[in-house]
């Protein structure tokens, strides 16, 4: 990492310094640097565009680690107009409680989610029909073909709660305009005849005048001037029982309370999701609350087409602070570390809170340990971002010896890879070795590898992987090194890793790219320990 901070090369400077007016999916294996060059550019655009600063930059990573990580880089680097965050952290205040199977995973990520939503937020909406609205002891009737022409004029393309404001501020008017239109119809009548009506208004009139109240145009002629047709608009709109009145037909909904209305319901998931199977529709709607990384997505496309009850209230001093409080923020840019691990639903979050689609995506597709089924770029982006993206590439790993990346390539081409491993820049004069074992001699071998590792590297770092449902029994011998499965090890180094049972990592679900991740985590020195 500080070999690639110190001396950035042309490719990384390249994918730095490029314009931000469109998605930039960098490719990078491991040790090419990706997490600098991501930051880098954060810094770069930051300084070479300052109004960027104005909307704030968000930097998605992985994990809190990585949120750790770059809040100490990001202050080095003279920044302070980013947000970071992780996907399950976009919504305030709300909270990822649950772990979920791979398959539910799957299957709430797909694209498909996103039209579903807007159907059926759509089929919420209220229909055409004739209402009636009491005011001041009288009933006024709006017909349904006016009412159908207020809701298609009030949606427009706007949030459901938006757009409800919109239609109600129009039912005020329509409703002034039907007292004012009963006012001038009952004058009418009255000047076509009812002289005993125009006597009790003149004695009105010459009452009013002796208690010394100045005549308006309303008094002479009995029709309303419009400063009092815009008071009476303004009487209406602050009236409780009219506000009542929307809110019965039109009423506020929650985006948590209808997404767990919606995941429950099979009948509602074959209507609004026909793209879901049988078993797909049982195996979603079996889910239980609290939620699982995998709904903060759907949540987060229901809140957006909800839209806001109320404009949320700027909080803090910096730009920053404004945008991490609120959902709706649109951010200057926005830079993606492991963008392989997104969901097509997860990369919805990002184009909504970016629509100008300035993105920068850093990541390698090879080393995908999601649950979704992409095995390149194209397939990865296509069903958020289709033909408009551009591609770039880090060729060069810093980290990972020739040694170990020799190794790679056979392990790339079986886990579905279309891409050639990066070029290390270096020898560590180590060859990797292999220990073959017996399950039953694992825990006292691997004690003795890693102490012997430890004497080796006295000082640096040793760090062991292994398929899950080997870290336990690992655990229990191996308490003064990392011990972990190649999942977690993504994104850390140390001098010296410790491979255990790479069959058994490449039979887990993603697991011959995990087993590339596992394999590539070492600056010196691996080991492999294969189980007979």
């Amino acid at each position: 990492m500080a070999t690639a901070i110190a001396t950035l090369q042309r490719e990384q400077d390249d994918i730095i310094r490029a314009e931000a007016t469109g998605p930039l999916i960098v490719q990078g294996g491991p040790g090419t640097g990706k997490t600098v060059v991501a930051l880098h550019r954060v810094a770069y655009l930051l300084f070479a565009q300052p109004k960027m600063a104005d909307q704030a930059v968000l930097v998605l990573g992985p994990s809190p680690r990585f949120l750790q990580y770059i809040a100490q880089v990001l202050p080095a680097l003279g920044e302070t107009a980013v947000v970071s965050a992780t996907c399950d952290t976009l919504l305030p205040e709300i909270r990822v409680g649950r772990d979920e199977s791979r398959l539910l995973a799957e299957i709430k990520g797909r694209a498909l989610w996103q039209p579903a939503l807007e159907n059926y937020v759509t089929s919420l909406l209220p229909r055409p029909r004739e209402l009636e609205l009491r005011w001041e002891g009288e009933f006024y009737v709006i017909t349904a073909e006016t009412v159908a022409q207020a809701l298609a004029s009030a949606v427009q393309g706007r949030p459901y709660h938006r757009a409800r404001t919109a239609f109600a501020e129009q039912l005020h008017h329509l409703l002034a305009d039907a007292v004012v239109e009963q006012r001038e119809a009952l004058m009418n009548e009255m000047e076509e005849g009812f002289e005993d009506i125009l006597a009790r208004v003149d004695r009105g009139m010459q009452h009013d005048h002796h208690v010394g109240r100045r005549p308006t145009g309303s008094d002479v002629d009995g029709l309303l001037s419009e400063e009092e047709i815009e008071g009476l608009r303004d009487r209406i709109a602050e009236n409780a029982t009219i506000a009542r009145f929307i809110e019965a037909w039109w009423p506020t909904l929650d985006a948590e309370t209808l997404l767990c209305g919606l995941l429950s319901d099979r009948a509602l998931l074959a209507r609004f999701a026909p793209q879901l199977s049988t078993e797909e529709i049982t195996a979603v709607s079996a889910g239980p609350a609290p939620w699982a990384s995998s709904d903060i997505p759907l949540l987060d496309a229901l809140a957006d087409l909800l839209g806001e009850v109320g404009a949320p209230q700027p909080q803090g001093e910096f730009v920053a602070d404004h945008a991490r409080r609120q959902r709706d923020w649109v951010y200057g840019h926005v830079v993606i570390d492991e963008a392989q691990e997104l969901s097509e639903m997860q990369r919805q979050m990002v184009l909504r809170r970016c629509p100008s689609r300035s993105i920068t995506a850093v990541g390698d597709i090879d080393q995908a340990e999601a649950a979704h089924r992409h095995t390149n770029w194209a397939q990865a982006v296509q069903a958020v971002f289709g033909d408009r993206w551009a591609a770039a590439e880090l060729t060069i790993c810093y980290r990972t010896p020739r040694e170990v990346m020799a190794l790679t390539e056979p392990v790339l081409q079986k886990a579905g890879s279309h891409n050639a491993p990066p070029r290390a820049v270096r020898s560590s004069g180590i060859a990797p070795w292999v220990l073959t074992i017996t399950p039953a001699e694992l825990a006292g071998a691997a004690a003795h590898a890693v102490r012997q590792l430890q004497q080796r590297w006295h000082g640096g770092t040793v760090g062991v992987i292994a398929p899950a449902d080997r870290i336990a029994e690992l655990l229990a011998v191996l308490s003064d090194v990392p011990v972990l499965t190649a999942a977690q090890s993504k994104g850390l180094e140390w001098d010296a890793t410790l491979l255990i049972d790479p069959q058994g990592i490449a039979a887990e679900p993603r697991g011959w790219n995990g087993l590339y991740v596992g394999l590539t985590r070492c600056t010196q020195e691996l080991g492999q320990m294969v189980l007979t």
